[in-house]
């Protein structure tokens, strides 16, 4: 008999060696996919790339389209100089539920890194994880979590959803009848040179306004379909003609990363849905124009050799960003810059 119970205990201190190990790599993996958002795959992998002048330290205005912040930039050329927000160079903040994670994904994965490590040290959540009562105690537990912030994810994003389908050229515009006002899902092709509409003005006293006609919301609005469809195509010929150097860098540097990987993204139906204009300013001899897009997309990532989907999916989907164009003399609109939402 004193061999069975030696044998029985060798398995239980095994097992609690393995419950720990995992406990331990779980505590370090649960915050960091709680905080961190997957990348998408579309032009720009879903980070904030590119410049908008001495803008770019500047969080954009917040529209109708994009009514939260924006994300800070994850690559720029622009450094911090004179004139700009230094404030702004800092790490953005996710907010309540920012794609850096905000206050309640940091709070999840707190209590969820804090509970998973007392294990190692005896307590664990329900009395450590000596017993099948302890491991249903976890599920239960993390499924709590796990509910309780999709509730209020779901809260958050019907109290900032936009209330009608069209936006003002400026949200700061003066009172009375904006010219060319219309639906973002209706008229002039149903895009961006309606839904935008009118004149924006942008611009502080450092930068002088810009006037955007309707030509330079559907010019947006193509831009947004050619790059997309350049992206897909890993056409960087094509690239160069529709963004900024900087930017097609950025790009160059994504399809060096799916070639080694062996995939290749794939970005079709590209629709705008609603989008409006944050800001516009001159710099020197330079435009400039930030834009908020709302648009549907096919988004999958496919392997070269099968061209079996190994990410996203067939079915369309929605995706909202802030746009940033630049035109210089004798040139027509660039993308300069690419933000995600938060």
């Amino acid at each position: 008999m004193p061999g069975i119970w030696e044998t029985n205990m060798t398995f239980s201190q095994r097992s609690r060696s393995l419950f720990k190990t995992l406990a331990v790599v779980l505590a370090l993996a649960l915050p960091t996919a709680l905080t961190i958002s997957s990348a998408d795959a579309r032009a720009g992998g879903g980070f904030s790339s590119g410049s908008r002048g001495s803008r770019t330290y500047t969080a954009p205005p917040s529209t109708t389209t994009a009514p939260g912040s924006t994300s800070q930039f994850n690559r720029t050329y622009t450094q911090p100089g004179p004139g700009m927000n230094s404030a702004a160079a800092a790490p953005a903040r996710g907010g309540l539920f920012g794609r850096g994670g905000g206050f309640l994904g940091g709070l999840a994965a707190g209590f969820l890194g804090a509970g998973l490590l007392g294990m190692l040290f005896g307590g664990g959540l329900f009395g450590g994880l000596g017993g099948l009562s302890s491991i249903l105690g976890l599920i239960i537990q993390i499924a709590l979590v796990v509910l309780v912030v999709r509730l209020a994810m779901s809260w958050w994003q019907r109290r900032h959803a936009p209330r009608t389908a069209y936006a003002n050229a400026e949200a700061g515009a003066g009172p009375g009848p904006q010219p060319n006002q219309r639906s973002a899902l209706g008229g002039l092709g149903g895009g961006l040179g309606s839904g935008l509409g009118g004149f924006g003005f942008g611009g502080n006293a450092n930068n002088a306004p810009l006037e955007i006609k309707p030509d330079d919301y559907e010019a947006f609005e193509r831009l947004l379909g050619d790059v997309q469809t350049a992206w897909s195509n890993e056409d960087v010929a094509k690239l160069h003609t529709v963004a900024t150097p900087e930017m097609v860098s950025y790009f160059e540097q994504d399809l060096a990363q799916n070639r080694a990987r062996n995939v290749v993204n794939k970005v079709t139906d590209v629709k705008l849905l609603q989008g409006d204009l944050a800001e516009a300013w001159r710099e020197g001899e330079t435009d400039y124009a930030t834009v908020a897009l709302r648009f549907a997309l096919i988004d999958k990532t496919v392997d070269r050799n099968t061209g079996a989907v190994v990410a996203g999916s067939e079915q369309p989907g929605e995706a909202t960003e802030v746009w940033t164009f630049a035109r210089r003399p004798g040139t027509g609109w660039e993308l300069s810059a690419i933000q995600q939402t938060n």
